[in-house]
């Protein structure tokens, strides 16, 4: 099989994980490479760090996909006298690119909160904050049959007919359109006075609202009737399959320490380890999570009904506060102390989603007869490197 190019690659990512659903603030996409250049070998890493890039190097990677960008905020220069400006020169003098999927792969399907959610062993999952579905309409036509594929032909162009990974969409049926041209008419069919009975196809699309006059210009242009007859319906806006966090059960309770347990047996290791804030014997099941900073999700948790949440970064008043609201609910209602919290490392938390995403874009690839090799990065890339505890402090 032939080497996709940079381009090829990079399509295929942002159709996985669109730059467009990254928020404002984010800095997501192709930070540097040669669209046109080959790339047989991708790197997946959290962290667009020095030492992500030995490893990239070292292996011949033509490619590295990180999570977080290594240029979140604007810069006036990339020179190699600054830390990041030397990655960069680095990473093109070895004819290597750097693409960035940070908040787009966040609330993906198949990103970083599905990653976490799969590695749990989390069934029955949905999002836990689900987005809802960009505005919908809902164009009804009605053409000669004639004319009808000219004018789907014309609406799907202007950007109607799409529906997930597929395109010109659209569904027809036909019967009878009667009219009667009037004096100053010009008719495409029929004659000035005369009552026309014509076989219409009534033709139905659907398309992003945003689109809405883009789609109608588009379809009176190819529409032979001086006045087409036509609809524009809007649809109701519905969550989506995506979202921030996800929320899905276990396959069987067991306790909050052997979950916490269970946690850190399958993220990578680091200094500060898997904490959690609960009842070591309470019982869990349903279970939260939210890759990266989690701690502005209570209330979408709690609103759940998770026994216990999964996430990275929770900070010292936002956890106390949880927790003491949960003791005191707990004791005026007689249920459980819940939400438990499980606290992991950020990068803990995001890594999981490499092996997803490296095995999403080989399937990708081969579906277009082309394929890449592609390695997880191993190496650590939490900054923390070590903890200590007290000598003398109780066992």
């Amino acid at each position: 099989m032939s080497a996709p190019r940079l381009a090829d690659v990079v399509r295929l990512l942002e159709q996985r994980y669109p730059p467009a659903t990254a928020e404002s603030w984010d800095a997501v996409g192709l930070v540097a490479g040669d669209p046109d250049a080959p790339v047989r070998r991708v790197l997946f890493a959290v962290d667009p760090v020095a030492t992500v890039v030995d490893e990239a190097l070292e292996w011949g990677a033509d490619l590295v996909v990180t999570h977080h960008p290594l240029l979140l905020r604007g810069v006036h220069s990339v020179a190699a006298t600054t830390f990041k400006g030397a990655l960069l020169h680095r990473l093109v003098r070895g004819g290597c690119g750097l693409l960035t999927a940070h908040t787009n792969a966040d609330a993906a399907a198949g990103g970083v909160a599905d990653a976490l959610a799969e590695v749990l062993g989390l069934v029955d999952v949905t999002p836990l904050v689900a987005d809802p579905v960009a505005p919908l309409d809902k164009h009804v036509v009605f053409v000669p049959v004639a004319d009808a594929q000219a004018v789907v032909d014309a609406m799907a162009d202007a950007g109607a007919g799409a529906v997930g990974r597929y395109e010109r969409c659209a569904w027809t049926t036909t019967g009878e359109g009667t009219f009667t041209p009037l004096a100053g008419a010009s008719p495409a069919v029929g004659a000035v006075g005369e009552r026309a009975v014509v076989v219409e196809a009534r033709v139905e699309l659907v398309a992003p609202r945003g689109r809405r006059s883009a789609v109608v210009a588009a379809m009176r242009a190819a529409h032979p009737y001086e006045e087409p007859a036509f609809d524009v319906l809007e649809l109701a806006t519905l969550d989506g399959p995506t979202g921030t966090g996800r929320i899905g059960r276990l396959t069987e309770p067991t306790t909050l320490r052997a979950f916490a347990q269970a946690v850190a047996d399958v993220t990578p290791a680091t200094a500060q380890g898997v904490r959690f804030a609960g009842d070591p014997d309470a019982s869990v099941e349903r279970v939260a999570v939210v890759g990266g900073s989690g701690d502005p999700f209570f209330d979408a948790v709690r609103s759940a009904g998770a026994d216990v949440y999964v996430t990275a970064d929770l900070r010292h008043h936002p956890a106390s506060e949880q927790r003491e609201r949960a003791e005191f609910d707990a004791a005026r209602s007689g249920h459980p102390a819940t939400p438990y919290l499980v606290d992991l490392a950020h990068f803990a938390s995001e890594w999981p989603w490499l092996t997803l995403a490296a095995r999403d874009l080989t399937a990708d690839l081969r579906a277009l007869g082309t394929t890449v090799e592609t390695r997880v990065s191993v190496r650590c890339t939490d900054p923390w490197t070590g903890r200590v505890s007290r000598t003398d402090a109780p066992s």
